[in-house]
């Protein structure tokens, strides 16, 4: 009775502290400073910060700090206030800054930041000037919107180049070249003067540096850099599109010789002060192909506890703060996974090598050792360092085959380790079953896989299915990720998240509206839809005909995860606390905060060490969200060139497809293998069919006949083109 009088009490200075004219938004750490609680005292705190929050009396804003909502309420109305101003319409005669966004067919938009609420501003081909791609521009206003007519511009300056240099293929001519790029959106072909082509032969693919970007009436000016290859060869498509977005292909000599450096073996010194989990029994678990081996798992089971152990390589051990080593990691961010290649955030020498957590073999780790419940709650844990031993390299394959009893002959092979195999699959039911009840969102679509032949060129393309062994280790992952996010937003420390805002309201408006339409209910918030609501629309969605459509629709209404050094949550998990901590061969953000650990863990987390992380950490969040971007997009785009090339392949053959997009220039097909083609409305001959925007659909004006998402269709293959990544369609007629 006594500790609930003192809690009720402690709310109330809290929230009242809150209320005072003289308090500014603060994040948890600054309160615990301001109350003078010291750092390892700080739990109850968070716990009266929680009760508050649950009770609707504070709130956290987007920089993770807290407000009381009394005062929440008179700032979203100042907000809202300035939203309305922000999402006037562009006016006549006036001036913005944005980004130019040029069109393969001559034209291009302005994407300007400061009217978020306002569409981009269309600039025709005549007011472009000198502006290309990319490009930061201010651009003036010649034409307001209106009703559906969109507003028009003029580019008045170029502010800031976007693209220095270009990818493409040089053309010889007598005395000179040009340059034809292959990014459609770089609208000029760049003239390549005498004695600045390197000698690159006609045809040949080639990096070139742009020197002048020239005027309307005169073409820009370089010198090509690097000639890249002759068309044919294998993997120069690949390697023409990570060029032009600019990724590192080899590492700077001073990285190679750092690495060189590194002994490849560890004797009993490195051992000192870590705890030996050597005689622990563990697994790594991964694809058949993976060599970079970064994580490995523990379990034991006693009565109805679970005794997970999370074992990740301390590739900081390696890699020392500032070293050219972790310049270049930071530099690269992130290692990217492309379909012939991976360029890796570390040297091969290190990230398959002494880092690689291979069976047999000493390594140093980080290890997360946590005790969970028959319910899935981590009841308690320790994060240490370790160094462990590897008893069995498994694949993905093999531990499927043993937990769905698929193959006796696998079972026999690793049968003292199948106990253990099928305790882990209990409680990976167990850890996903809580995170579904809690309201964690799962988009189950299949990825691509490609296979490739001895010259890079696509033999075969299938959908590539998660299974149990994968869920298995994307569930104890996220358990350990979640589990040293909590640690260390409790402690109050510098610290890098990983978070998710919540989604779009406008965005995810019209995505509900079609999701009502196919008559699933709805129910919403007045602000903010929940997780637990999203998770439901999606199981009601399970196999309906236009699931894969809405499901992709509410997913792009939402936002982008990001890295953060507020603890914000993560809305697609459902979780209050998340972070990276289980790739730090191939993410930059795990391997930050493994030193942030190791610091703490050793006792050196000084106030000086504190103000040099809160210092960096913002823009360590920002270059490792800008290389993770980057990433993602060249592996789009790899993908969806092999599909074009592999297409190439099969023109004029017949496949079922899908109806996966409706728009008012056709329909989007996708077939069982991934791979997606547009239907162009001026091939569907027999009658006219006009778009409905509000159902997505296209109806025929005569016939009445209706082409609407998730529809099943028989399509031929007109054309496929590996330059601009696209695939033709045509509809099978009827007999």
């Amino acid at each position: 009775m006594k500790k609930n009088q003192q809690i009720k009490k402690r709310k109330k200075m809290l929230y009242e502290l809150m209320c005072c004219k003289e308090y500014q938004p603060m994040r948890a750490k600054e309160l615990a400073i301001l109350l003078q609680i010291p750092a390892g005292k700080r739990e109850e705190l968070h716990k009266i910060l929680d009760l508050l929050l649950e009770e609707g009396k504070i709130s956290i804003n987007k920089r993770g700090r807290y407000e009381a909502v009394r005062k929440m309420e008179k700032k979203r109305e100042r907000e809202k206030e300035q939203e309305t101003q922000k999402s006037e319409i562009f006016r006549k005669g006036h001036c913005y800054t944005g980004t130019f966004i040029s069109h393969p067919r001559g034209f291009g938009f302005v994407q300007v930041e400061e009217m978020e609420g306002a569409r981009d501003i269309f600039v025709p081909e005549e007011g472009i000037g000198s502006a290309f791609h990319g490009d930061k521009v201010q651009v003036v206003v010649t034409k307001e919107e209106k009703d559906s007519k969109r507003c028009e511009g003029t580019i008045a300056k170029v502010l800031e180049r976007g693209m220095g240099e270009i990818v493409g293929t040089y053309e010889k001519s007598s005395g000179f070249g040009f340059v034809v790029p292959d990014n459609q959106r770089f609208l000029r072909d760049i003239f390549i003067p005498q004695g600045k082509s390197m000698n690159a032969e006609n045809r040949d693919k080639v990096l070139v540096k742009i020197q002048d970007f020239g005027s309307r009436n005169k073409s820009p000016e370089g010198k090509v850099v690097e000639i890249l290859g002759k068309p044919g060869e294998k993997g120069l498509d690949v390697l023409c599109v990570a060029k032009s977005h600019d990724l590192p292909m080899e590492f700077p000599e001073k990285v190679v010789n750092q690495a060189e450096r590194i002994k490849e073996t560890l004797n009993e010194g490195d051992f000192y002060q870590r705890l030996d989990l050597r005689d622990t029994v563990m697994v790594t678990i991964d694809g058949e192909d993976a060599k970079d081996l970064d994580d490995a798992v523990s379990l034991t089971k006693k009565g109805n506890l679970y005794y997970l152990g999370v074992h990740i390589a301390d590739v900081s051990n390696y890699v020392q703060y500032s070293s050219a080593l972790d310049k270049e990691a930071l530099k690269r961010g992130t290692s990217v996974y492309l379909v012939d290649r991976v360029i890796p955030m570390l040297p091969k020498k290190l990230s398959n090598g002494i880092c690689s957590l291979n069976a047999g073999e000493d390594r140093l780790a980080l290890s997360c050792l946590m005790t969970i419940d028959e319910k899935g709650k981590v009841i308690s844990h320790k994060i240490a360092e370790t160094v462990i031993r590897v008893n069995e390299r498994m694949s993905y394959t093999d531990v499927k085959k043993i937990l769905l009893k698929e193959d006796e002959t696998v079972t026999e092979r690793y049968g003292d380790l199948v106990p253990m195999f099928f305790q882990m699959g209990e409680l990976s039911q167990i850890l996903r079953k809580r995170r579904k009840k809690r309201g964690s969102i799962d988009f189950d679509f299949p990825e691509s896989k490609i296979l490739l032949d001895d010259m890079g060129k696509p033999v075969e393309i299938y959908a590539y299915e998660h299974n149990v062994a994968t869920e298995l280790i994307e569930d104890f992952m996220l358990t350990a990720n979640e589990t040293v996010a909590e640690e260390y937003a409790l402690l109050g420390m510098p610290f890098l998240y990983r978070t998710h805002e919540n989604p779009d309201g406008e965005k995810m408006e019209a995505a509900l509206s079609l999701v009502h339409q196919a008559g699933i209910k709805v129910k919403k918030a007045k602000e903010n839809i929940s997780p637990k609501e999203i998770q439901k629309i999606l199981k009601e969605l399970k196999g309906m005909d236009c699931e894969p459509f809405l499901s992709r629709l509410i997913l792009r209404s939402m936002k982008q995860a990001k890295y953060t050094v507020d603890c914000t949550g993560h809305f697609g998990l459902a979780a209050k606390y998340y972070c990276h901590f289980t790739s730090p061969i191939r993410r930059y953000p795990d391997l930050q905060i493994h030193r942030i650990i190791k610091e703490n863990l050793r006792g050196k987390m000084s106030e000086a060490k504190i103000k040099h992380y809160d210092q960096m950490l913002e823009e360590v969040a920002r270059q490792s969200s800008a290389m993770e971007r980057r990433a993602e997009e060249v592996e789009r785009e790899t993908v969806k060139m092999k599909k074009a090339e592999f297409m190439k392949q099969h023109i004029g053959e017949t496949f079922e497809g899908v109806i996966s997009g409706v728009t008012e220039w056709g329909l989007y097909v996708e077939l069982e293998n991934t791979v997606e083609g547009l239907v162009h409305v001026n091939t569907m001959t027999d009658d006219y069919y006009t778009y409905d925007r509000e159902q997505y659909l296209l109806k025929g004006d005569m016939t009445k006949k209706v082409y609407a998402m998730g529809q099943k269709v028989r399509i031929r293959v007109e054309g496929a083109d590996v330059q601009t990544k696209s695939i033709d369609f045509s509809l099978e007629r009827e007999e």
